[in-house]
């Protein structure tokens, strides 16, 4: 089931709405367990087959943490049992999401007829990477008991079941505990449909309405250097709409029930530096990547050259994360590299003097959004010769179209360019505070007058409208 679906909107979200609140009247338990079995519902509509395999981990995963959080094991035996809890996720995910991919090299490099299909089951590298870090915060002693109802909703909570954020347990289970979330906030549901109307446009008008231009440099005919261009800018606004669509979405229907969900989408495109970059892109993600895998591995504890590798490695497996194909590793390695040169660069690099410093900064907004850009035509292409034909044409003047339909392709890019780079975002818009569980205290005058309901409603209005079947959000395929 789709958030950018009529049946999500008009039947699916009302009815758990209303169930939540009517049975929160009566105790703080059976909302929870409600809410807990309308995400599996809502999960079971995308992927059916595997809600069995949902409530294994779940199950699995909840009685390792038990063993976790109990103090009467000794340092070893705590050790083994994270370790087995870990290796089992892992071990699930690299099934499910790689073992085609391990078969399709082995038949590469060997010759080999191995045959491997699976069907990926929708949101596991997210309800698997939530779950590993509560397995590693029992084990450092982070973690408090949690009831089985609280913790089951915590991984399977369904504005983030399919395609994030990654939920932190600290955050989210004191929230479902909360008895305050049970009942109707006249306050909080006007801006979750705020929220969720203004993300509904983004999916549905923007990253939609330019999804067509991507194939001027991905489609089946070879294209210029300006089609090519146009194209991978078209899938970089796209992916930026949809993905920054979906966060909002996600957010709004959770203000609805009252409960916060963490930012994961901050204007990326803004960016001056990659660093800042992954502070901004997926951030739920590039924190889960710093706490549990590029610290553990020795961060930058021990000198600069093993700070690169750990880097490097982070990346690598974060690309891997995204997809199993080798472009999705060359894309985590290209954001590894951009990394290395940019802490080096802070490092080592020259000073640069006041008069130079706007230059300087626009220049280094520049370089960093064609960075990205660059790799992100490995993120979307199918093969690595695929991306590298892109990018060859990208790099070839010679070869250039530019008529009529490029001009207005180019105003298309320039206008969606514009709203990235210079509008404010949602969580500006509606003062969103996560941390302290705030949103629309400090609107400004404006936002107060009814015209900005008015506008809000026709912009949710909107995009009911251009809601277009099968219309999937990106980040599902993850």
């Amino acid at each position: 089931m789709l958030f950018n679906s009529y049946p999500f909107i008009f039947v699916f979200l009302p009815v758990v709405l209303l169930g939540y609140f009517a049975l929160g009247r009566r105790g703080n338990l059976a909302p929870v367990i409600w809410l807990a079995l309308a995400s599996l519902v809502f999960y079971s509509f995308s992927n059916w087959q595997f809600v069995l395999l949902l409530l294994g981990s779940v199950a699995f995963n909840y009685l390792a943490g038990l063993l976790l959080i109990s103090r009467r094991l000794r340092a070893a035996p705590r050790f083994t049992v994270l370790t087995f809890g870990v290796t089992g996720d892992l071990l699930v995910l690299g099934i499910f999401k790689y073992a085609g991919f391990f078969a399709a090299n082995l038949n590469a490099l060997f010759a080999t007829g191995l045959v491997v299909n699976i069907l990926l089951p929708v949101g596991i590298s997210f309800y698997t990477f939530t779950q590993i870090a509560f397995l590693v915060d029992a084990y450092r002693g982070k973690v408090a008991h949690y009831a089985l109802p609280h913790y089951a909703l915590f991984v399977t909570y369904f504005p983030h079941l399919i395609a994030g954020p990654i939920l932190h347990h600290r955050d989210m289970i004191p929230q479902f505990e909360s008895a305050e979330s049970k009942r109707p906030n006249p306050h909080l549901i006007l801006c979750g449909l705020i929220i969720f109307g203004i993300g509904l446009f983004k999916k549905t008008g923007l990253a939609d309405g330019i999804q067509p231009l991507v194939s001027l440099a991905f489609g089946p005919v070879t294209p210029s250097f300006d089609r090519a261009w146009i194209g991978a800018l078209a899938y970089t606004f796209q992916l930026y709409f949809d993905f920054s669509g979906y966060s909002d979405m996600a957010i709004g229907i959770s203000l609805m029930f009252g409960i916060f969900l963490p930012l994961n989408f901050n204007s990326p495109y803004k960016a001056g530096n990659i660093i800042d970059f992954w502070r901004r892109w997926h951030m739920t993600l590039s924190q889960f990547l710093r706490d549990y895998l590029y610290i553990p591995l020795g961060g930058n504890r021990h000198g600069p050259l093993l700070r690169y590798v750990n880097l490097m490695i982070t990346m690598l497996l974060g690309g891997l994360w995204h997809g199993a194909a080798w472009t999705f590793v060359v894309w985590g390695a290209l954001h590894g590299v951009y990394l290395c040169i940019n802490h080096a660069w802070i490092n080592y690099g020259p000073a640069v003097a006041p008069r130079f410093a706007r230059a300087t900064n626009i220049a280094a907004f520049i370089l960093t959004f064609v960075a990205v850009v660059v790799a992100w035509v490995f993120f979307r292409a199918d093969s690595l010769a695929s991306a590298l034909f892109v990018l060859s044409r990208m790099a070839d003047p010679t070869h250039i179209v530019f008529g009529r339909g490029e001009i207005v392709y180019s105003v298309f890019i320039m206008i969606y360019a514009a709203i990235a780079w210079f509008a404010p975002n949602t969580q500006a818009i509606m003062g969103y505070d996560h941390k302290n569980r705030t949103v629309g205290e400090q609107l400004s005058p404006w936002q107060k007058r009814p015209v900005f309901i008015y506008v809000t409603a026709a912009v949710l209005v909107f995009g009911i409208l251009g809601i277009q079947q099968h219309s999937e959000f990106i980040y599902f395929r993850f």
